[in-house]
């Protein structure tokens, strides 16, 4: 049994505290991480608290101790992230928290990042501060697991959407899919796009659907759009040209015609790739500081993104419809197995009600049968 000085019974409600006020901003702080902080004085009480809104505005810690003041003296910092050290958007939070004159920070996970990587404890611990690290770590790893990709695999968190009916079909054999899913579903839907950085098709669902790929106003701004095209061979009017409502970005590979570009808005924003490759756009991404996207693309680019492992979670609504039809109306193509040792075997897997409808979240990775 604990005592009630156990570190672990002090310290843990105020982290839980510090990952629900990280959890707010989500969707918004990209390229940088979600944090939350807590201030407690010397007596333990609290006196500030603050978490990171956005990218270039301040940081976590020196939100709470803004807010805390003079009360800080003396006291404890629970920060769910390694303080930065380096001079970025904004000035290193290891400088505001020695002004402060802490005695303590508490920290749930070192941060990845090796402008900082385990220098900013340090330079605390230098400094005389007693550093307490590992607390919730696991939870603050999760919540933050787009920025940790993205940061040590070089590419965003990527996550594969699709709806399809009970026999597993995405729509009907004369193309139409509109709607499979409930309201429910469909709303479910905005708020995952609202919560990741890009959302991306293919050039054929552009021409087949047309879709608007909007959170409808639950963020702002909106998540870019990005469409991957091989050819440039798209429609001259598409809901997603229309860039007051969110950015778009078309992303092409070298042999597109780029003059087809005259008959498109100016307005889109350019990405040449040396292919079209899944793998090569997410480097791509990941390089304008795309934490997490969401692909929402037909069955062969939804393969390719699995197979170059650009797919680290799924998210598949079931609705209690048969459709029938032809067997390509699927969510995949083909993967090229040839037996059932070569399959990719999914665990963890989560279920939840949507209306009517099943949702199935699934994290990767993926272990073979």
């Amino acid at each position: 049994m604990k005592s009630i000085d156990s570190p672990s019974v002090i310290w843990t409600p105020w982290m839980r505290r510090a990952l629900q006020l990280a959890a707010l901003a989500e969707g918004y702080t990209s390229p940088n991480p979600l944090v939350g902080a807590v201030v407690l004085n010397e007596a333990g009480r609290l006196v500030g608290e603050g978490f990171h809104l956005m990218a270039g505005m301040p940081h976590a810690e020196v939100v709470a101790l803004a807010q805390a003041g003079s009360k800080a003296k003396g006291g404890t910092l629970v920060v769910t992230l390694e303080p930065c050290c380096h001079q970025g958007r904004t000035p290193p939070c290891t400088k505001a928290i020695l002004n402060a004159g802490l005695a303590r920070v508490v920290i749930a996970m070192k941060d990845p990042d090796p402008r900082v990587s385990g220098d900013g404890i340090f330079e605390l611990r230098n400094a005389g501060l007693e550093v307490i690290t590992g607390f919730l770590e696991q939870e603050a790893t999760f919540l933050n697991r787009a920025y940790v990709f993205r940061v040590l695999q070089g590419r965003p968190w990527g996550v594969l959407k699709w709806a399809m009916s009970l026999d597993g079909r995405t729509g009907l054999s004369n193309g139409l899919s509109q709607w499979i899913s409930s309201p429910p579903s469909r709303a479910w839907v905005h708020g995952l796009r609202a919560n990741c950085d890009a959302v991306i098709v293919g050039s054929g669902t552009v021409r087949a659907d047309d879709p608007l790929l909007t959170s409808r106003g639950l963020k702002d701004p909106e998540p870019l759009r990005v469409v991957l095209t091989r050819s440039l061979d798209l429609p001259i009017d598409a809901q997603l040209w229309d860039t007051s409502k969110a950015k778009t970005l078309i992303a092409y590979g070298p042999e597109a015609d780029q003059e087809k570009f005259n008959h498109l808005p100016k307005s889109l924003d350019r990405l040449a790739l040396t292919s079209t490759n899944p793998i090569d756009l997410f480097k791509a991404l990941a390089k304008k500081g795309v934490n997490s996207a969401l692909w929402e693309c037909g069955p062969v680019l939804a393969s390719s993104a699995i197979q170059q492992g650009c797919v680290q979670e799924l998210a598949i609504v079931i609705a209690p419809k048969l459709l029938g039809g032809f067997p390509q109306m699927t969510p995949l193509s083909d993967l090229g197995f040839t037996s059932m040792e070569q399959v990719l075997v999914l665990k963890d897997t989560q279920m939840f009600r949507l209306g009517e409808d099943w949702l199935l979240k699934i994290p990767f990775p993926i272990t073979k049968a």
